[in-house]
């Protein structure tokens, strides 16, 4: 059934729009926190251009080639990190904003930029900074993405901050809808620019959002297979993925199954970037929207699943959850990884001296400005920097339990 008319839909899927009047518009930025004199153009670069290019040359982004995306700290080169994992978002991106005629720059900046606050370890990092941060705030990391790119990421002479767009900010503020309760760390930002974060963001942020869950959840898939603790017995278990797999395996019966595994995650990402933009061009016509102001006026998302696909995406999710996420193995490494930056934090909050980098220096005395002085310090720590310190303070004697 998924195979007639296949081709059709394809073409369509395909289908280039170019300068939809939805879409953000460079020209018509809402410009920056911090005005900027026109002699620091550097380049005939327009405003996402530049802020995407900002992203690019960062610390912060480069620190993501040593942030676990799904194996902490892995031992081969072929596992993906946060880098990697960017950067493929920014590829699905790209291509549906392509065919939805919206921004590509802005969606590809949008992309790059949004696991910039993760902490190392990813989630278990996360959890433990959440736990030290309790009584004072606590700890989100895409908030503490925002912190990063308007307070601690500053080359600039004369701001803190990359002074990126208006655009690109409420982007990555609300990518996931409306804000109701922001963070301490997300309210901080939006009293100083307003992000409007009771509104749905441009469609480029929506974009990026369902680039971001594509990406995962099929590149999981990959990295899963290649450290041996998922299989495609176990994958074929779900219909949908069992009924491509019966197809690719039809069409290259004389190639090994090993061979094959590359082919079904290009065609589950295949398959979901058509479905996205096929919704998203009924969506747009079925709320008549034709600007930008229309994109934040529909109170609703736009860039979206179908609900049949919807529901195949939950399923998938659910599955990764019960045979990777949580495999034995990688709670095991989770613990051990949350352990060690909660240890980091009562080192440091024990003994601030033992910071590094101007960070010792620059301790505020009074709470919760101390805690989270701390906190910024150690969600910037790549994996493996993380690990050193733990080494270094510790050694190998057994450190304390909560």
């Amino acid at each position: 059934m998924e195979q007639r008319g296949g081709n059709r839909r394809h073409a369509a899927a395909l289908t280039v729009m170019t300068g939809a009047s939805y879409a953000s518009d460079p020209a018509a930025s809402r410009g920056r926190l911090h005005a900027e004199e026109g002699g620091l153009l550097r380049g005939p670069r327009d405003p996402f251009q530049r802020d995407r290019d900002r992203i690019i040359h960062s610390i912060a982004f480069r620190r993501l080639r040593h942030k676990t995306q799904v194996f902490v700290s892995p031992d081969g080169d072929h596992f993906r990190v946060r880098l990697t994992h960017s950067l493929e978002v920014a590829q699905i991106g790209r291509t549906i904003a392509r065919a939805l005629g919206l921004n590509e720059d802005l969606t590809e900046a949008l992309c790059l930029a949004h696991d910039i606050g993760h902490p190392p370890f990813g989630h278990a990092g996360e959890d433990a900074l959440q736990a030290a941060l309790e009584g004072h705030g606590g700890f989100d990391h895409n908030a503490h993405t925002i912190r990063v790119l308007t307070e601690l990421e500053s080359p600039y002479p004369r701001w803190n901050g990359l002074n990126l767009g208006w655009e690109l900010l409420e982007g990555l503020a609300k990518h996931n809808g409306p804000v109701a309760q922001p963070s301490w760390a997300l309210a901080q930002a939006n009293a100083a620019f307003d992000l409007e974060l009771d509104r749905w963001p441009s469609l480029e942020a929506q974009v990026a959002a369902i680039a971001d869950d594509i990406a995962y959840d099929n590149h999981d898939i990959d990295d899963g297979i290649r450290a041996g603790i998922l299989s495609v017995e176990q994958l074929t278990e779900l219909p949908f993925v069992a009924q491509r797999w019966a197809t690719i395996q039809k069409k290259f019966a004389d190639v090994p199954a090993d061979r094959l595994v590359s082919e079904l995650v290009r065609q589950q990402i295949g398959a979901m970037v058509n479905d996205v933009i096929e919704r998203a061009r009924a969506n747009i016509a079925a709320e008549r929207i034709e600007s930008v102001a229309d994109v934040r006026g529909a109170d609703r998302v736009l860039v979206e699943f179908s609900p049949a696909m919807t529901e195949r995406e939950r399923t998938l999710k659910k599955f990764m959850y019960a045979n990777l996420y949580h495999h034995r193995t990688q709670l095991r490494a989770a613990e051990a990884a949350r352990r060690i930056v909660a240890d980091l934090f009562a080192a440091y909050r024990a003994d601030p001296s033992l910071m590094t980098g101007g960070w010792a220096e620059s301790v505020p005395a009074e709470e919760p400005a101390r805690s989270r002085h701390i906190a910024d310090y150690l969600a910037g720590m790549t994996d493996r920097f993380a690990e050193t310190q733990a080494l270094r303070i510790y050694g190998d004697k057994p450190r304390g339990a909560d």
